[in-house]
C-alpha cells in the first residue's frame, strides 16, 4: 500500500465510537505474522497537552485487548514541551553561511534553514558542526549521505520544524526535538493507560524507534515490520497515533 497522496483516504476512512480513523490494511511481517493498523485522527496537538489524555480520548474507544500503540514522536515532543520557538533561536554568522550548502531531503527541510542549523549549533557546539559540515562535503561526491547527522549525534537527525513547507503554520515557527528519555516516557504512558507503547519517529524512508514500554509483546523487528509502510502518513492527515492489532 502506498503512502501520502497515493492513499485513497476516503476508502480508508472509518468512524467508531465518535473517533475518526483510517484503516491502513493488514501487513505481513518477515516472520509471517500479520498486523492490522489503524491510524487515529486527532486534533492539532499543542505544546503542553497531556499524552495520557490523548490516549484516553482517541485510542481508548477503539482499543481491544492485545493491541499496541505507536505514539508519534512529534506529538510527544509537543506534550513534553521538547520544543524551541523561532524567537528563541538567533542565527549567527556560521548558520547564515552554512545553510546555503545544505540540501533538502525527501522527508523534510534538512539543514536548509538557518534557524534550524543554528539550533544544532546551540545543541552540539560550533566545532562539531563545522567538522560535520566538512566531512559531509568531502564524502557527498562519493555517494555517502547522512554524515552530517552521524557526526553531530545527540538526536540532531530527529529535529523537525522551522519548516516553511508545512501546511501547519505552527511548524513554521516551532522546532521539535526528540526527547532523550523515550523509554521512560513509554513506560509511564503504558503504566497510566495499560496499553503497550512504542515511541516512533517515522517517515516514508525510515522508522526510528525512540523507546518502548516493558510490557511490549512485539520484538523490535516485529514493530519495524508492522510500521514498515509508515501508516502514520505524511502531510496534514493528523494521524500520529497508530493502533497495531496483531492478528495471529
Amino acid at each position: 500500500m502506498g503512502n501520502g497522496s497515493t492513499r485513497n483516504l476516503d476508502q480508508q476512512r472509518r468512524e467508531e465510537n465518535g473517533i475518526t480513523y483510517f484503516d491502513r490494511g493488514v501487513i505481513t511481517g518477515q516472520d509471517g505474522k500479520h498486523y492490522a493498523r489503524y491510524a487515529i485522527q486527532t486534533h492539532f496537538v499543542e505544546v503542553g497537552e497531556s499524552q495520557t489524555e490523548l490516549v484516553e480520548k482517541y485510542v481508548r474507544p477503539l482499543y481491544r485487548k492485545g493491541d499496541i500503540l505507536s505514539f508519534g514522536a512529534k506529538v510527544m515532543c509537543m506534550c513534553v514541551q521538547s520544543v524551541r520557538e523561532r524567537s528563541q533561536v538567533k542565527p549567527g554568522f556560521w548558520a547564515k553561511l552554512l545553510w546555503r550548502f545544505a540540501g533538502i531531503n525527501g522527508t523534510g527541510v534538512g539543514m536548509h534553514e538557518p534557524y534550524k542549523l543554528q539550533l544544532v549549533i546551540d545543541m552540539v557546539g560550533l566545532p562539531r558542526v563545522l567538522l560535520a559540515a566538512f566531512l559531509s562535503a568531502v564524502t557527498r561526491p562519493f555517494g555517502v549521505h547522512g554524515v552530517f547527522y552521524k557526526v553531530c549525534g545527540k538526536g540532531v537527525g530527529g529535529i523537525d520544524g522551522f519548516y516553511f513547507r508545512s501546511s501547519f503554520k505552527r511548524y513554521h515557527e516551532l522546532a521539535l526535538i526528540n526527547p532523550e528519555n523515550g523509554p521512560e516516557l513509554c513506560e509511564a504512558l503504558s503504566r497510566e493507560t495499560g496499553i503497550p507503547v512504542v515511541l516512533m519517529d517515522a517517515n516514508d524512508l525510515q522508522r526510528d524507534q525512540l523507546g518502548k514500554s516493558g510490557n511490549m509483546p512485539l520484538t523490535d523487528a516485529q514493530l519495524q515490520d508492522a510500521m514498515r509502510d509508515n501508516p502514520s502518513g505524511q502531510g496534514d492527515e493528523l494521524t500520529p497515533l497508530i493502533l497495531i492489532r496483531p492478528l495471529d
